[in-house]
């Protein structure tokens, strides 16, 4: 094919080396942390987890200090640009607050090993990988390296049968989705003849590929929507954010998303947007199903952690709007909103990993009864959480669903925002139902005051990102801007 004489920049091995400093420093890092913890065992545990955290904060500082002019590496198959350090510092930011946040829950569980932060660490820079992928086979290695390590997250509690069938489920389906995913772009590959973006951005433009061509791109939409836990591949969800250790249930909920949500970002705005309506119709399908999924199944639920499994759904439903517009501005506003949606998880996790009694750990909703009489900092902070996730304004999630909407009203996509605007009104119901179980309920047997420094931290910065963000909204839109014409160029 004519496209394929398309040129790509050659292999320069010290240019291509600097362009993946951070992931390098990621896999180079993550090695000395695990001989180090091979050495010192798991009385090494807190320490690793520091450093981990240590690491990844390093890694995104340098991250924001590559924001620039986009580039290729390798031949074109990984991508360098202000899109990608955006997703990276996500990512970065959430996986070492999540790391953060297990320790005193790793401590009271003696569940304190060295291999917890460690297999964060090779799941980040398995999803570095993911957001810089310019070519399918990299897609498809740095999915697998991220899923890998979550396989091993969620069965982490040996000793619990819940975690270990949770990790079974978690690696069954997972592996299905990556059967799908590579058949996928197995038939891309078939009927266009290259495996890199840039090639495939031509080739799609002139109409090369044909029916074959947009099969093989459903495939591959489907093994990749299953990571963003969108119907119809949700179904591991519950099971698994239910029965994983409460911290790797925070780190699912809030990095691989991201991660996830970015890929498909730039699979489908980078080679594909000459197919717009093909793959749009998939996408409003899809964000349909999840946003009244996310908005009905919640209702009945009686564990917070299940609930947020099912809130999730529905979150990833209403980010897809704003991929379905197939715009510059849809883009920025699932950025923003992403953003928007891992610190607000992150805050609502920060109080579950502190539902703790001398008998454990409680899980369920009517453990929070009159929180507010005991605990009432905590009860505030779970309550602007709750009222961000439902999209009342001036809090954080109303911007981030108004930022989403937007686009899709101006591409003329407003049955689907009306869709999800309604849905969110059922939605709310179960986020204000915890509110009121926590002011209006007689109290249940108060939590142990055992915050640690770093969970007040993270509680207390989260709290005011949500309660303030009206006050950064413009510099982070104009980041997200930014990172959405990166995308396009």
């Amino acid at each position: 094919m004519e496209a394929q004489l398309v040129s790509l920049p050659p292999v320069d091995i010290l240019r291509d080396m600097a362009l993946l400093k951070p992931e390098i420093a990621m896999a180079l890092g993550v090695m000395a942390l695990l001989m180090f913890g091979v050495f010192r065992g798991d009385k090494s545990a807190r320490l690793v987890s520091s450093l981990a955290a240590f690491l990844l904060v390093t890694v995104a500082a340098y991250v924001v200090s590559q924001w620039g002019e986009p580039a290729l590496a390798f031949g074109g198959s990984f991508a360098v640009d202000a899109f990608a350090s955006f997703a990276k510092v996500l990512v970065l930011v959430g996986s070492a607050l999540a790391i953060l946040m297990s320790r005193g829950f790793m401590h009271a569980e003696k569940l304190e090993r060295f291999e917890f932060p460690i297999l964060i660490v090779i799941a980040t820079l398995g999803m570095m990988m993911m957001v810089s992928a310019n070519d399918l086979i990299s897609l498809y290695m740095g999915v697998e390296l991220q899923s890998l390590a979550l396989y091993v997250l969620a069965a982490f509690n040996r000793d619990s049968q819940r975690s270990t069938e949770a990790g079974l489920k978690y690696f069954v389906l997972g592996a299905l989705s990556s059967g799908i995913l590579l058949y996928g772009a197995s038939l891309i590959y078939g009927f266009t003849g290259t495996t890199n973006f840039t090639v495939l951005t031509d080739v799609v433009a002139q109409g090369h590929g044909g029916v074959g061509l947009t099969v093989g791109l459903t495939f591959l939409m489907a093994g990749l929507v299953f990571k963003i836990s969108a119907v119809p591949f949700h179904m591991w969800t519950p099971d698994v954010y239910e029965g994983s250790p409460t911290p790797v249930t925070a780190f699912f909920a809030a990095a691989p998303k991201v991660a996830a949500f970015a890929l498909i970002l730039r699979v489908l705005h980078d080679p594909m947007l000459p197919l717009l309506t093909e793959w749009r119709q998939i996408i409003v399908f899809v964000s349909i199903a999840s946003m009244g999924l996310g908005a009905f199944a919640a209702i009945g639920q009686n564990n917070i952690k299940r609930l947020m499994a099912y809130s999730t759904i529905g979150h990833m439903g209403f980010g897809l709007v704003g991929l379905a517009a197939g715009t510059e501005a849809g883009i920025k506003g699932v950025l923003i909103y992403m953003a928007i949606y891992m610190i607000t998880n992150i805050g609502v996790f920060a109080v579950i990993l502190s539902m703790r009694r001398r008998e454990g750990m409680v899980e369920h909703i009517s453990d929070l009864s009159g929180l507010s009489r005991t605990q009432p900092l905590m009860a505030f902070a779970l309550a602007m959480f709750m009222f961000s996730l439902a999209g009342i304004p001036p809090l954080a999630g109303f911007f981030g669903k108004f930022y989403v909407f937007l686009p899709a009203v101006e591409a003329g996509l407003w049955p689907l925002a009306v869709i999800g605007v309604t849905l969110s009104v059922v939605s709310a119901f179960y986020y204000i139902r915890i509110v009121k179980v926590m002011y209006f309920d007689e109290p249940a047997p108060a939590f142990e005051r055992t915050l640690g420094t770093e969970m007040r931290l993270i509680l207390f910065g989260t709290t005011a990102l949500v309660l303030l963000f009206a006050g950064i909204a413009g510099p982070v839109g104009q980041l997200a801007g930014q990172a959405a014409a990166s995308l396009l160029q």
